[in-house]
């Protein structure tokens, strides 16, 4: 006890440090994934297939025109079948981006090299004045 006392300090120092490590994977790896407007210009310029890995009720109230709809625990049965080019790039949303970006962890097991996470998920998307269809 008369260690941590002492110490205080070097204490402090050495758990705020260790929490800006940990940040990044809490905020969900968000910074490795594609901006709004990058997205848009993936999907103009690339033909960018968009798949959404929300659940059916979450797609339903809104989503990227274009998006198909394959829930995170049905993506690896899926996957193959909506997507038969691997080739193209594939971008993944979902509400926040968190699931999105295990589904890039999928998706690249599965061959996709080009997967990527929409940053910030549907948040970001509406955050930029991008339209949402709704279904």
């Amino acid at each position: 006890m008369k260690f941590i006392l002492d110490n205080w300090m070097l204490i402090g120092v050495a758990l705020f440090s260790g929490s800006l490590l940990v940040w990044p994977m809490i905020q969900g790896a968000s910074g490795g994934g594609l901006s709004a407007a990058a997205a848009v210009q993936l999907i103009n310029r690339e033909k960018a297939v968009v798949i959404d890995v929300c659940e059916p009720e979450e797609y339903a109230r809104g989503h990227l025109g274009g998006a198909k709809n394959i829930p995170l625990n049905q993506l690896e049965e899926k996957l193959g079948a909506t997507v038969k080019n691997k080739a193209l790039p594939l971008i993944l949303v979902c509400q926040s981006g968190a699931r999105s970006s295990r589904a890039v962890a999928m998706a690249k097991k599965l061959g996709y090299e080009q997967a990527q996470s929409l940053s910030g998920g549907l948040a970001s998307w509406k955050a930029a004045n991008l339209p949402l269809d709704k279904s």
